[in-house]
């Protein structure tokens, strides 16, 4: 599934890298956020950190 997704992105080899790296990032965010929410408890990245300057 992988390779058909990179073989299917446009552009040079670096830029492949670059889509397919990011394509991964969003892929696991969405799966913490909706798929393993008893994850986000692990997670820094939280709402309440967003603007804040201080770690909870």
């Amino acid at each position: 599934m992988y390779a058909w997704i990179f073989r299917h992105l446009p552009g040079p080899l670096w830029l492949k890298i670059v889509q397919s790296l990011l394509v991964v990032a969003v892929a696991l965010f969405l799966m913490v956020q909706f798929l393993f929410p008893w994850m986000v408890q692990f997670t820094t990245f939280t709402d309440s950190t967003i603007g804040s300057s201080q770690r909870p």
